[in-house]
């Protein structure tokens, strides 16, 4: 399979787009040569640190990568459209099939095009979007409370320290109450991030940053990043919760383990007990990186569920695929029997496959009205 996902693109580059192109033999096979180097990216990416999640080159040579990388994916779909094109034209005509040179160019150009506007999508500081969430139940005391939910930062090379800061600058002038992280914070390990991820530690808010880890947490020396996390100040739910008092109402900040934590050796998630004791009659906010589970969550009894992982698909066409693999979850808001899940399209992205079109990423602040 994995011959067959990276080997066809090369195939249609090269083969069906560049070699028909009338250049001279010396520059189709410097050309073919880049493309396969663009195309191994993830594998210099596990030379460049032992591992494929974080490539430890110079950013620019990562942004490089990523457009390269992108045009070939573009490049690939937009030339099998072509030939599709001219396949049916030549049977409807009845004439040899015949792609014209200018015809080449354009898509060529194209791709190249596509790839830059969703590298430089996925790099920009996040806006912050705003998310109106009414929860039954939810105490007067707590009506408009707001919540920013960070995730899926991906701090790494290509998300650096300046990048982070930025970050951090914007999402403490929303002046919310609760600050969450919902998993996902960096690619690399403590050594490598130390001073990248040094910004989050200005984040603040009055009633404290929460957080869960990800996926990516567990590949890269985990409990050194639940230590170096906890130092930074957040305060790390893995299967458990908080509860916030105004007056006399409540409001639970629960949150789980990652779904992949099992396969690392450590305890995977378990909402029943990251419940366990709180008041009966609070709403509840769950912390769950990713959206899959959701329906289990809204049997609990949870309120409301912040999750990310799917980076929103990323690309509109492949966000459809992503959602297959999260139980249909993948962008957004969806009412899940009763209970909100807000799946975030990511504030950062990994850095492997770092595009964005029709999928920006987000800063999201909760604003909860009392139903």
């Amino acid at each position: 399979m994995r011959l067959v996902v990276f080997g066809l693109p090369l195939l249609v580059v090269i083969l069906n787009w560049l070699w028909p192109l009338p250049l001279p033999l010396g520059v189709k096979v410097i050309a073919a040569a880049l493309v396969v180097v663009a195309a191994l990216y993830h594998y210099w990416s596990r030379l460049s640190s032992g591992s494929v999640f974080a490539p430890e080159f110079p950013r620019p040579f990562i942004i490089l990568f990523n457009w390269a990388f992108g045009a070939i994916l573009f490049l690939t779909l937009l030339q099998i459209g072509l030939d599709l094109g001219a396949l049916m034209m030549a049977l409807a005509t009845w004439q040899p099939v015949h792609i014209s040179v200018g015809a080449r160019e354009t898509i060529g150009g194209m791709a190249g095009v596509l790839a830059a506007i969703g590298v430089a999508n996925a790099l920009k500081v996040p806006p912050v979007r705003d998310v109106t969430v009414t929860i039954r139940g939810l105490s007067p005391a707590f009506d408009g409370y707001r919540v920013i939910q960070l995730s899926d930062m991906h701090i790494s090379r290509l998300f650096p320290a300046r990048w982070a800061a930025s970050v951090v600058e914007r999402t403490n002038a929303v002046g919310a109450d609760m600050i969450v992280v919902t998993g996902d914070f960096i690619d690399g390990s403590v050594a490598m991030r130390h001073a990248d991820v040094a910004p989050l530690a200005q984040l603040h808010a009055p009633d404290g940053v929460l957080a869960i880890p990800g996926n990516h947490e567990y590949y890269f020396d985990y409990a050194d990043w639940l230590r170096h996390l906890s130092s930074l100040g957040f305060h790390l739910l893995l299967n458990s919760h908080v509860v916030i008092t105004r007056g006399t109402g409540q409001l639970v900040f629960a949150g789980v383990t990652d779904r992949s934590a099992r396969q690392h050796g450590q305890t995977g998630p378990d909402l029943a007990v990251a419940l366990d004791g709180r008041p009966a009659e609070a709403p509840v906010v769950l912390l769950d990186h990713q959206p899959g589970d959701a329906r289990t969550a809204a049997a609990q009894g949870v309120a409301l569920q912040l999750s990310g992982h799917t980076h929103g698909g990323m690309i509109l066409g492949l966000d459809r695929l992503v959602a297959r693999g999260n139980n249909g979850f993948v962008s957004g808001r969806y009412d899940v029997n009763g209970m909100t899940l807000y799946v975030s399209n990511g504030t950062g992205l990994w850095p492997g496959f770092a595009l964005r079109l029709g999928r920006p990423p987000e800063i999201t602040c909760f604003h909860l009205r009392a139903g």
